[in-house]
């Protein structure tokens, strides 16, 4: 792993790290992550980070649009994130994120752009050049017929300043499975993965790359965003 080439920040012990090796549930895992977060509100658990794949699925966020769910041939759950019709589903790594914002400068945009900042991190070292688009959520790539793709999705919920949900990174999925909604509701460019686009695409690697990168991540939440207050107010 071709990491920079100063020693990363040590993984910090007060954040577990969970990877799942068989698909879980949707419902099962939403209600594991809603209550780790009043766990965390409370301090009576630590912090998480938790990977794990779903089973054939779609969600739909709070901005959700029924007419973007072009066919109804997966469950659909209603998620309560932010964002519109996503797929979940085997060969997708999901990361749900409880992290304590209250210590982090309690500023959601701050950790939304870090969080785009260390999936592109992760994808760098599987061969992947991924990026933010203007104007776009998710990160980007390009295809091997050169057209800008999407290759990972956000969405996230705050609730008293603990987060929610969190990330998905296309590593080998069924494409073809995101052709039963509009995917974020962005039906001009296509969705593709790390396979398709020729990059390593090993769950493990993957794992491997977000554990390293993470430790930047959570140091990058230390510092408050552009609007100061925030951090002495919760804005």
């Amino acid at each position: 792993m071709s990491l920079a080439a100063s020693d990363p920040p040590p993984f910090p012990a007060s954040v577990e790290w969970r990877a799942e090796t068989s698909p879980v549930d949707y419902p099962t895992a939403l209600t594991d992550m809603e209550a780790r977060a009043a766990a965390i509100f409370e301090g009576q658990a630590s912090e998480r980070v938790w990977l794990l794949e779903h089973p054939p699925l779609y969600t739909a966020g709070t901005s959700a649009d029924p007419a973007e769910l072009i066919d109804r041939r997966f469950p659909v759950h209603e998620a309560g994130r932010g964002g519109r019709y996503t797929y979940h589903g085997p060969g997708q790594r999901i990361g749900y994120l409880n992290i304590d914002l209250r210590d982090r400068g309690r500023d959601v945009r701050n950790f939304v752009h870090h969080l785009e900042g260390w999936m592109i991190a992760a994808l760098a070292e599987l061969g992947v050049a991924a990026r933010r688009a203007d104007g776009r959520i998710g990160i980007w790539t390009d295809d091997r017929d050169g057209r800008e793709a999407k290759i990972g999705a956000l969405g996230i919920r705050v609730r008293r300043w603990v987060t929610l949900h969190g990330f998905s990174i296309n590593v080998d999925p069924d494409l073809s499975h995101f052709g039963g909604i509009v995917p974020c509701g962005i039906s001009e460019f296509p969705v593709t993965s790390v396979a398709a686009v020729g990059g390593n695409a090993s769950m493990a690697a993957l794992d491997a790359a977000l554990k390293a990168h993470f430790p930047n991540f959570l140091n990058s939440l230390q510092r408050c965003g552009p609007a100061l207050e925030q951090c002495a107010t919760g804005g």
